[in-house]
């Protein structure tokens, strides 16, 4: 008889796991950790040789590494738009890289990633970097500061509500600054000098983080942000101390919601500018703040790790690692990240990084672990964090309106490794955009560029343009391009 229980266990198991070749049981737990800045190459597992990075190699040791995983876009508002939205962002309007005082850019009644997980039946929360606007429009921050996280799916938020390098310098936590003393009002200006605190600009003295480009507006924390504001003195961040701050508050997401689903968007700002890793990180990479900042992502990801295995939820969660573009060393601060770099190779073999056209812009690191469900191994699937709406819509048994999540795809198979078919084309987008069909890439003109066309299987590195020699492929590539960027979707 208890044969018999057990043979009838199995079975529904094994029903529950089967449903259209796909495996239809619903994680317990989301997890998306969100990198920022951070390349194909800088994790060890992906070929960094000159540090360690353990906990982010213990994803991949547990779960499945794409060497074919891309984000949305070569910078990072776009990228984190079309990940939400599952809409490429060169289809709307005002998705660039957006200033700290900018509105919010998707609509409150889009369906969204976050939304689509609520009504599954997931607590949904973000901690970390936002960069998709605030409010509508010239924002009060000494007040309820609205629409947000929360109007788009979020049942919670902890933001840096823009980048590091952008004021406000303060957290936001759901409708509110952090710490604000209301006798000391927030002001900010993109466009005119607030308040007479002194800018990098006017006195470069003042700064323990020189400046290359930009970055001379006002100073906070002896570093010169992007913009100028006044006020708030009580609740600016203290840079060295913001990867502890947004941690500290996704792992209590995870304790105070361990008893229910929970969707959590961890989205980090290492290793964004300005690289200001805490004093037990400094010169532990080699490479200076940036090598620094990178093992201090790993640490952040390992007290994710470590909160899942405190209340015994590995084994029922779904993690996803990502990040949000490429590399970029200089990118407005004197921190040495070229002069450090050495022998590494932040894209790992690829061209380009942040900002580029290239696979360094938008191949990145992308992991996924589902303990049981996912086995461990590498996949060369192509697959792009856009269809994370659609897949994760499938696997949690929602169904999408038509008009939602317009370029994002069902690639659920590939994610859970149960195929090696993901995309058979892609947008990539930079300043100019690019097809990939296969190992065929095609890359548009910009300015006083030529057309480009390159066969990765042959030449991963984009360094032979093919568009002459094979004048047929680049035909076929630049109609085809037409064609997407005519239709406004592609997902049927």
């Amino acid at each position: 008889m208890q044969s018999l229980r057990n043979l009838a266990l199995v079975a529904c198991l094994v029903g529950s796991l089967l449903v259209s070749g796909v495996s239809a049981e619903k994680p317990k737990n989301i997890v998306l950790i969100y990198a920022d800045d951070i390349g194909y190459g800088d994790f060890s597992c992906y070929g960094a040789k000159s540090f360690s990075t353990p906990n982010v190699d213990r994803i991949a040791q547990e779960g499945l590494q794409f060497t074919d995983g891309h984000c949305g876009s070569a910078t990072c508002t776009p990228s984190r738009y079309s990940l939400l939205t599952g809409r490429y962002a060169w289809r709307q309007k005002g998705t660039g890289i957006l200033p700290g005082d900018a509105a919010l850019i998707i609509p409150t009644d889009e369906v969204t990633l976050p939304s689509m997980l609520r009504d599954a039946g997931y607590k949904t929360g973000v901690v970390g970097k936002w960069h998709l606007g605030i409010g509508t429009g010239n924002v009060n921050w000494n007040g309820k500061v609205a629409p947000g996280p929360l109007e788009v799916g979020f049942d919670y938020s902890f933001l840096i509500p823009a980048t590091g390098d952008r004021v406000p310098c303060v957290y936001l936590e759901n409708h509110h600054v952090v710490g604000l003393d209301p006798n000391d009002p927030i002001e900010v200006s993109y466009a005119q000098k607030v308040g007479d605190e002194p800018t990098g600009k006017e006195h470069p003295e003042l700064l323990k983080m020189g400046l290359s480009v930009g970055h001379d507006k006002t100073i906070i924390n002896g570093i010169s942000r992007i913009g100028y504001m006044s006020g708030g003195k009580s609740a600016r961040w203290v840079d060295e101390d913001m990867a502890d701050t947004i941690t500290e508050k996704a792992v209590a997401f995870i304790d105070d919601n361990a008893d229910q689903p929970f969707f959590l968007y961890f989205s980090t700002h290492d290793i964004h500018v300005p690289r200001v890793p805490h004093p037990r990180f400094v010169g532990n990479s080699g490479h200076g703040p940036r090598g620094d900042a990178i093992l201090q992502f790993d640490w952040c990801v390992g007290q994710i790790l470590d909160a899942l295995d405190r209340h015994q939820l590995t084994d029922d969660t779904l993690v996803i690692l990502s990040s949000d573009n490429g590399p970029v060393l200089d990118d407005g601060y004197k921190d040495q990240a070229v002069e450090l770099i050495g022998d590494h190779k932040a894209a790992g073999p690829f061209r380009g990084g942040k900002y580029s056209a290239y696979e360094g812009g938008t191949r990145v690191p992308t992991i996924v672990r589902w303990p049981h469900v996912v086995k461990p191994g590498e996949s060369k699937a192509l697959v792009c964090q856009i269809d994370l709406l659609a897949s994760l819509a499938k696997l949690t048994e929602q169904t999408l309106p038509a008009e939602a999540a317009p370029d994002s795809l069902d690639v659920l198979e590939a994610l859970l490794g149960q195929s090696t078919i993901g995309r058979s084309e892609l947008v990539e987008h930079a300043r100019q955009l690019s097809l990939r069909i296969g190992d065929w890439k095609y890359v548009e003109p910009r300015r006083n560029t030529q057309d480009q066309l390159f066969n990765l299987s042959q030449d991963i590195g984009e360094t032979k343009n093919l568009a002459t020699a094979s004048p047929e492929k680049l035909k076929e590539m630049k109609a085809r391009l037409k064609v997407i960027r005519q239709a406004g979707r592609t997902r049927e």
